[in-house]
């Protein structure tokens, strides 16, 4: 049985969040001489010298619209990697409990555990990269606080069956996170239109990757009303710079242009998928619903990294990640980045 109470660290319960007249006032105020800002103007562009809204309001009104969410069920963070963060502190006391990951996966979340003092439960995905009813059981099974579910998953750039998801979801008696920061490129529905089934699922997504917005470090957690107001409560009070919502917000307007990035980026992912097969050094490509292609090259996957650096090519060696030995993770590019990535590729020579 789920129970958020039983979940959050106890002097999180307890504790009183920072408040700043901006999160208590309401209203277009005409004076503001609340917050000790500089009231003459910036440095810099004008608009700049007032602190940000706290709780985003105006970014998760458009976003909701597109999500089919309430306001009430998001959060915005710098980078998914905060609210990443910020769950592993809401729920896992120092030095106490723990979190499960499904290696290979994300490595931020290993990267937060540490932080925090958190332990870490690994229970790895199968030889092809998904989840083995042995593991659901083990998961469910599990004690941990919650289990981190990247869907499609990275490195690996697959889809986690759902159906697996669902019994997890049912099962666990934490949070079940699934990270979808590569949703946009995927076919299957988000686990956003089942945020009622689940008061135990939280879904992670991020402006990072289709919207093309990575620069502006902003991520998004979706989850029920009640864990929203607890990360609500342990963010730091302005956490989403003016700028960043400015641009969210233009962003959000223009989704025709998003939705021609995503299109042109899926195209070049199918035109490397067909391509890379026949290059004499690859030995596997692995199909992928993200923006990016985990293939498996011989004999030596570190040499061919090296190689393309020289070349000034920069991929992502995974080699060492669990069931990854001997690939490398290449992303999508422009069409002329892709054709310098393939011509490369063709002309290594051991």
């Amino acid at each position: 049985m789920f129970d958020l109470e039983s979940l959050v660290r106890p002097n999180i319960r307890a504790m009183k969040p920072y408040s700043s007249a901006r999160d208590e006032f309401q209203g277009d105020a005409q004076v503001m001489l609340d917050a000790n800002e500089n009231s003459l103007g910036s440095a810099g562009p004008a608009t700049f010298n007032r602190y940000p809204d706290p709780q985003q309001r105006a970014v998760k009104a458009e976003l909701a619209k597109i999500k089919g969410v309430t306001g009430g069920q998001i959060f915005l963070g710098n980078g998914s990697d905060e609210a990443i963060d910020l769950l592993v502190r809401l729920t896992c006391v120092p030095g106490q409990d723990s979190i499960l990951i499904l290696p290979p996966t994300y490595g931020m979340y290993e990267v937060a555990a540490n932080l925090n003092d958190v332990a870490i439960q690994r229970l790895p995905l199968t030889a092809d990269f998904q989840l083995s009813p042995e593991v659901v059981a083990g998961i469910i099974a599990s004690d941990a606080k919650l289990v981190f579910v990247c869907s499609p998953n990275n490195p690996t750039g697959n889809l986690l069956h759902a159906d697996a998801i669902e019994e997890i979801l049912r099962g666990f008696r934490g949070l079940v996170v699934v990270d979808e920061a590569y949703s946009d490129f995927a076919s299957a529905p988000s686990w956003t239109t089942r945020l009622a089934e689940f008061p135990n699922l939280v879904v992670l997504q991020t402006f990072s990757k289709a919207w093309g917005l990575a620069g502006l470090r902003l991520g998004m957690a979706f989850a029920s009303p009640e864990i929203i107001v607890y990360l609500n409560k342990i963010k730091p009070p302005y956490n989403i710079s003016e700028a960043t919502q400015q641009h969210a917000l233009a962003a959000l307007a223009a989704g025709g242009h998003f939705d021609n990035l995503r299109n042109d980026l899926l195209v070049g992912r199918q035109w490397l998928a067909e391509r890379l097969p026949a290059v004499e050094i690859v030995e596997e490509v692995f199909p992928s619903d993200a923006n990016f292609l985990l293939v498996r090259f011989k004999p030596d996957a570190t040499a061919v990294y090296d190689y393309l650096l020289a070349r000034g090519i920069v991929v992502r060696n995974r080699t060492t990640q669990p069931g990854c030995a001997g690939t490398l993770r290449l992303t999508v590019g422009t069409p002329a980045e892709n054709e310098q990535l393939l011509a490369a590729l063709r002309e290594f020579a051991y």
